[in-house]
């Protein structure tokens, strides 16, 4: 029985609508979706679901997607290739396959797709939300970045075919593949992250604009993008960088990867401390009615513990109660 192909059936405009309604970014519309559907080759629809379901900390294989969906687009350009008229119709066939096999791609806990550009630029991009973090990326060169919320990170496809470079906004840990020849390059909006191979975390979103990294193992050169300021950092210091300073201090901080680990230590540090640290790591925003509260001492580790338990925990130790509005959590005094 012959195969139908959808492709060659739909106009632009609805190519676009069924993106959005594969995404759930609209509703209605029953007869295009279902006529999409009657004619899908590939069953988009079944693993766009098996895809939205996946674990948020669910290993990604960024170059097995890319060459799912370049062995398509390879076989419609030997398809077109003999026909010289068939160029702004490759362009078309190319976007329309991006619209929908990469909006779906990673919809749910991440994403990954090609640029909007298309084709031409080949450009793969990982990002998490809000309550998402701990996505790991797996870069051609063997190295491996993990996504901590609300983060983006985008490259070439063509990544280590002459240089090893990405572009990072929000915060990530990087375990980078040693290469004497072809240093790996972070650029973000303020300035860059050069280094041969060692293992360290970039955050771009601190709240006074500066770029922060701390080094785990090897050495990083961090500089800003005007060239004028940079910085060598050692295994176990924390720098930083913005338009007017530079400088590095060593981390006393021993819950810095935490939201990597999911474990945080402590002893003998305010709640003010631990609330904060509630916040980065779980995505917990507590509010207490009493400022005293905050000056209570914690000395036990928490280590991956659902939220709730972690409440109850803390108001058992200092006759507290709490209610929980949505995602906020309330303390008060018993």
């Amino acid at each position: 029985m012959k195969k139908m192909d959808n492709r060659k059936t739909f106009t632009d405009k609805e190519w676009e609508k069924i993106a959005s309604l594969l995404s759930g970014e609209s509703e209605g519309q029953e007869d295009l979706l279902n006529r999409f559907t009657a004619e899908d080759i590939d069953n988009t629809a079944q693993q766009w679901k098996e895809l939205r379901n996946m674990d948020d900390e669910k290993k990604i294989d960024v170059n097995k997607a890319w060459n799912n969906v370049f062995n398509r687009i390879k076989e419609d350009g030997e398809e077109l290739k003999a026909k010289p008229a068939g160029i702004s119709i490759f362009r078309h066939t190319l976007l329309k396959i991006a619209a929908v096999a990469l909006i779906i791609l990673g919809l749910g806990a991440t994403a990954i797709y090609l640029s909007n550009s298309g084709y031409l630029h080949k450009q793969m991009i990982a990002y998490t939300g809000d309550d998402q973090k701990n996505l790991q990326v797996d870069l051609p060169d063997g190295s491996k970045v993990f996504l901590n919320r609300n983060t983006r990170l985008s490259y070439r496809t063509k990544f280590g075919t002459k240089k090893r470079e990405v572009k990072l906004t929000g915060e990530a840990f990087f375990e980078i593949s040693h290469d004497s020849l072809k240093p790996f390059i972070i650029k973000t909006d303020k300035a860059s992250v050069k280094v041969l191979g060692t293992s360290f975390n970039v955050i771009t979103s601190n709240s006074d604009s500066a770029v922060e990294v701390y080094v785990k193992t090897g050495k990083v050169m961090l500089a800003d993008n005007s060239g004028s300021l940079s910085l060598i950092i050692d295994p176990g210091y924390i720098g930083t960088i913005d338009s007017k300073t530079n400088e590095k201090v060593l981390n006393k901080d021993p819950n810095y990867l935490s939201w990597k680990t999911n474990l945080l230590v402590y002893d003998g540090q305010k709640l003010d401390v631990v609330f904060k640290d509630l916040k980065r790591v779980y995505n917990m925003e507590i509010i207490v009615d009493d400022p005293a509260i905050l000056e209570n001492k914690w000395t036990s580790p928490i280590d991956n513990q659902p939220q709730d338990t972690i409440i109850r925990l803390i108001c058992a130790s200092f006759n507290l109660r709490y209610v929980k509005d949505g995602n906020v959590y309330h303390l008060t005094n018993e």
